[in-house]
């Protein structure tokens, strides 16, 4: 099975082709420009470079949130577009578990964080036995202190990653963080493609039509208009 998974969730945009669970290519760009730019072309030359159109594809894959509202939208509307009128599965990944899976290898916890603003992470906890994953918790949005009181209570060491690596890691004051490499710290689309696999297996996969965004809070926009709204109020 050939699988096109994308990451475009934050400032790390990366792409991916796999068969069978073995990576063919894959094209990771942290070069600042927006993922409207640079993330469709960069699906091209991986396809392009193995000789591999969309119809070869049999799975679409992409991380679906959390993440910039922006980023999540790109990349959900790029594989929406890829997939149309093939009547192809898709797959939405969880950013936070592909993120984990960059670390599957250790043992012990892993905590993928993704920088939220305002002293604020997407996050999730897992734990992984050296091979294989097991979620711990559900994707959340949470303080720094917050998160490092939920992890304090394990009482054991943790391994960090995703683009809030540095504010978690200087944050914590109870929990042990564990170093983790910059390769491994950020978006990989053979993690995304490798978590869609596993959730194809399960039975989980959708339509073009059917695959969606996943936020965990409302756009920026929208909360200040709300809080505006409270003010006028009181």
């Amino acid at each position: 099975m050939k699988i096109l998974a994308m990451d475009s969730t934050a400032l790390t945009a990366t792409v991916a082709v796999t068969d069978n669970g073995e990576l063919l290519a894959e094209y990771t760009l942290r070069n600042g420009n927006t993922h409207s730019e640079t993330l469709l072309p960069m699906v091209e030359h991986v396809l392009s470079s193995l000789g591999l159109s969309a119809s070869d594809i049999d799975l679409f894959a992409v991380a679906n949130g959390p993440g910039s509202f922006t980023g999540v939208r790109i990349g959900v509307a790029t594989v929406k577009g890829l997939a149309f009128g093939q009547n192809k599965p898709c797959i939405g990944v969880s950013a936070l578990e592909a993120l984990a899976g960059n670390l599957c290898s250790f043992s012990g916890l892993i905590c993928p964080v993704m920088n939220a603003r305002r002293s604020q992470v997407y996050t999730a906890l897992f734990r992984s036995d050296g091979e294989r994953l097991t979620r711990l918790c559900e994707d959340v949005a949470m303080s720094t202190e917050e998160l490092d009181a939920y992890l304090a209570a394990f009482g054991e060491p943790v391994h960090f990653c995703g683009d809030g690596y540095e504010l978690m890691t200087e944050a914590v004051k109870r929990t042990q963080a564990l170093p983790t490499c910059d390769r491994l710290r950020h978006q990989s689309a053979y993690s995304v493609a490798a978590a869609a696999l596993r959730a194809y297996e399960r039975g989980e996969a959708v339509s073009d039509a059917a695959l969606s965004p996943t936020y965990l809070r409302l756009p920026q926009a929208e909360r200040e208009r709300l809080e505006r709204l409270q003010k006028n109020k009181e």
